[in-house]
């Protein structure tokens, strides 16, 4: 059987070289020091790319968002309290580092709709997230059968409203059966707390 060329291009990415001086890790240095979202040309990891929706033509943005890495931390309270109480350290956001780039990328982009995104690498400090975007109002893309419904008024702002594959994930939607009863429509319509 052959192979396509994006197979090999699979192969070469899923080796990922991130030895000093390699493509990797010059470009998280670029990264680190740029700003916190910066739009690019290309794709990092391409196949990646079109395995999560990115197609090489008008209407597809490319950016790449760092985010902390981590757990948050909050200041130390000065009055006293006995120590379990302190929640200074070991405090995790509800939602995915993976939907926190989204979101940031989406605030700067306001006239682009989030489609997918996937984590490129990380160094100590930092996690970097892709974020394929598509622009709705292009008319290359409302005449695409393929992505066109994202052009329609239920996907607006998709991302704030976790409607993307890494908002999903977090709400917990890939389940369903026995254990997850409570997940639909949502937690907090469970809670009665309308």
């Amino acid at each position: 059987m052959v192979k396509s060329g994006y197979a090999y291009i699979k192969e070469t990415f899923q080796q990922h070289d991130t030895s000093h001086n390699s493509e990797s890790w010059k470009r998280l240095i670029k990264f680190r020091h740029g700003p916190t979202t910066v739009r690019v040309e290309k794709p990092t990891n391409l196949p990646r790319a079109r395995e999560v929706g990115y197609k090489a033509k008008q209407g597809y943005v490319v950016a790449v968002t760092k985010v902390r890495r981590g757990t948050m931390h909050k200041i130390r309270p000065k009055m006293g309290r006995k120590a379990g109480n302190l929640a200074v350290s070991k405090i995790t956001p509800k939602k995915s580092l993976r939907w926190i780039a989204e979101e940031r990328t989406a605030k700067k982009y306001p006239n682009l709709e989030v489609l997918n995104s996937y984590k490129i690498g990380s160094d100590g400090q930092s996690h970097f997230i892709e974020v394929i975007m598509v622009d709705p109002s292009h008319p290359v893309i409302a005449s695409d059968s393929k992505i066109n419904w994202i052009c329609k008024p239920n996907n607006t702002r998709r991302v704030y409203r976790g409607l993307t594959s890494a908002g999903k994930k977090t709400r917990g939607l890939r389940n369903k059966g026995h254990g997850a009863e409570k997940i639909r429509p949502s937690l907090r319509a469970n809670r009665n707390l309308r």
